[in-house]
């Protein structure tokens, strides 16, 4: 398939000024389920208010599966083509209890959860919208799927159960992020997700004095894991992203946890990794008068498109021709478990933004409009047959 013959170039730059000119449903969704509390296994509220939108913008079919991924479809014109999947994980890093309030400014939106993925899920539910306002209609039908259970322990159960259930074969897909505009994840390294747990014996307020300290324990853990060679090629790393431990600054900590990611695109080389982490673990445990225990968390394989491959191809000319500057790198998301069933598929973002993971995120509303006519002429490519062996 010629990647120049299956989209029109030239028409998705026109497409970025009919965007902006609905941009109060676009805003308006985005603050609406931005400021629905939707932390992992806990999507429901979110999931039934995306279903409301999609009901509202007369999609075809909406429905949600056995597993409460909210589900909307737009027929296409041929029912003989497979569908294609655009997808989002409804569910952020905070929890329930915090204040969802977004703030809506001249040039920026602000609030918690709105880069992972408030926003992402917002531009889903804009989308038949944002067809209808470029006066698009797809051969294939258009899957609009928000997905559940995608964050740390979810394990990304959403996206997993969606594809195993899905009765007909699955042309290509898109997964939707809000941040950062310009990525282009067509690749998955394997990985594997673990927490280590300390919890020091003996926990008799008597024997403060003697007791072994949780914080020094895990320090020591911490230093034997940095220690193991981890090697270039294949292109590895072990990533150390979390430490609680300790109440109070005068009491020796009791319990303390680490959570870490062993990544590589060799997935002998991650089980190596683990391999050396979990017997660092049992030696430690028989060092000191504390209990470790290693939970494996969630776990990947890797898999890839190539980037010769006529989708990625296509992706760069598209993004390049909005004068977006394409950036790859590997992403563990509902893309690993799509290009692991063998469905080609990218990750896009919508927008730049900061503060990611802070209660004070905030998206820039300027670029947002290029960024979803990039998935526009993503996804128009793909109806074109740009996937198509």
């Amino acid at each position: 398939m010629n990647t120049c013959s299956s989209v029109d170039l030239e028409k998705i730059p026109e497409y970025v000024e009919k965007i902006e000119a609905i941009r109060e449903i676009i805003i308006s969704n985005i603050v609406l389920l931005g400021q629905i509390p939707s932390p992992t296994f806990k999507e429901g509220h979110r999931a039934k208010a995306f279903l409301e939108r999609l009901t509202d913008s007369h999609v075809d079919e909406v429905t949600a599966d056995a597993y409460n991924n909210p589900i909307g479809i737009i027929r296409g014109t041929d029912p003989a083509k497979p569908p294609i999947f655009l997808v989002a994980h409804l569910d952020t890093f905070f929890d329930r209890e915090m204040i969802y309030n977004f703030t809506v400014g001249p040039d920026t939106i602000e609030g918690p959860g709105l880069l992972d993925n408030s926003l992402g899920v917002a531009v889903l539910a804009s989308m038949p919208e944002i067809f209808r306002a470029l006066d698009l209609q797809f051969q294939s039908d258009i899957v609009l799927a928000g997905v559940v259970q995608s964050l740390g322990r979810g394990n990304l159960s959403g996206i997993r159960h969606l594809l195993k259930t899905w009765a007909t074969p699955i042309r290509a897909a898109v997964s939707i992020e809000g941040v950062e505009i310009g990525r282009l994840n067509y690749y998955s390294d394997g990985m594997i997700r673990c927490e280590i747990e300390c919890t020091v014996q003996g926990a008799s307020k008597f024997a403060e004095r003697n007791r072994p300290n949780a914080i020094l324990i895990l320090n020591e853990l911490i230093n034997q894991i940095l220690s193991i060679g981890v090697p270039q090629r294949p292109r590895s790393r072990i990533v150390i992203g979390q430490v609680h431990a300790g109440v109070t600054h005068g009491r020796l900590a009791q319990q303390g946890i680490i959570g870490l990611e062993i990544h590589s695109d060799a997935m002998e080389m991650v089980k190596e990794l683990f391999t050396q982490v979990r017997d660092i673990v049992s030696e430690l445990n028989q060092e000191f008068d504390a209990t470790l225990h290693l939970d494996i968390v969630s776990s990947l394989q890797a898999a890839r498109l190539k980037f010769n491959h006529p989708l990625v191809k296509t992706a760069v000319a598209v993004m390049e021709t909005l004068g977006l500057k394409p950036v790859s790198e590997a992403s563990e998301s509902e893309l690993s478990i799509m290009l692991a069933r063998g469905i080609p598929a990218v990750t896009l973002g919508i927008t730049r933004g900061e503060n990611k993971y802070r209660e004070n995120a905030r998206a820039q509303l300027a670029p947002m409009y290029k960024g979803i006519a990039q998935v526009v002429g993503v996804i128009s490519a793909m109806d074109n047959g740009v996937c198509d062996e």
